[in-house]
C-alpha cells in the first residue's frame, strides 16, 4: 500500500494552500512595492499604509513588507502600474487594474486570459467613461444587466484573470 500515508495526504494538502498563499503574498507585497515607488513612510502615503495592513491581515511576515519596500525604493527593476480595458461575456465593462515590471508580458497574458473565457479586448477610453474613480478603485456610474448565464462566465474570468500575478484588481458593472 505504498503512497497512502497519513503524511502523503498531508503533504499534498499543504503543498496546494501554501502554493495559494503564495500567490496572495506575491500580490500583496507587489501592491506595497507600487505603493512604495512615490514615499517609502506608511506614515506620510495612505496608499502604502492600507497595503501594509492589508498584507497584515493576511499574515504577511514583516521582514517581507521590509523588503518590498525597500525594493520600491531601490534603482532597478521599475513596476508599472497599468489599467486595462476590456469587455466580459455580455458586454460587461470591466477595468483590470495591474502592476508589472514587464507591461508587454501583462498585456498578452490578459489578453489570452480575455480570448479564453469570452471576453474582448477594449481599446483605452472606451470602457474607462462607464466608471468613476473613488478613492484607490473605480465605482460604475450604472450597472449593466447581465442574463444569469453570462454572470457565471464573467465569475469565470474574473477569477481567472485574478490568478494572474499582475492583476491587482477588476472592476465591473455586471449586475
Amino acid at each position: 500500500m505504498s503512497g497512502h500515508s497519513h503524511w502523503s495526504g498531508i503533504k499534498h494538502q499543504k503543498a496546494i494552500t501554501d502554493k495559494k498563499r503564495a500567490q496572495i503574498f506575491s500580490k500583496l507585497l507587489i501592491a506595497i512595492s507600487a505603493a512604495a515607488k512615490s514615499e517609502p513612510d506608511p506614515g506620510f502615503n495612505p496608499r502604502l499604509r492600507s497595503a501594509v495592513e492589508k498584507a497584515r491581515e493576511f499574515n504577511v511576515p514583516s521582514d517581507n513588507i521590509a523588503r518590498a519596500i525597500k525594493r520600491a525604493s531601490e534603482a532597478g527593476k521599475e513596476l508599472d502600474e497599468l489599467l486595462f480595458e476590456a469587455y466580459g461575456p455580455g458586454g460587461a465593462a470591466l477595468l483590470i487594474s495591474a502592476v508589472s515590471d514587464n507591461s508587454n508580458r501583462a498585456v498578452q497574458e490578459i489578453k489570452t486570459i480575455l480570448n479564453e473565457n469570452g471576453g474582448k479586448w477594449a481599446e483605452p477610453g472606451s470602457v474607462r467613461w462607464a466608471f468613476e474613480k473613488v478613492g484607490e478603485g473605480w465605482s460604475p456610474k450604472f450597472s449593466a444587466a447581465i442574463p444569469p448565464d453570462e454572470k457565471e462566465k464573467i465569475e469565470k474570468l474574473i477569477s481567472a484573470l485574478m490568478e494572474q500575478d499582475a492583476v491587482q484588481d477588476i472592476f465591473t458593472n455586471a449586475q
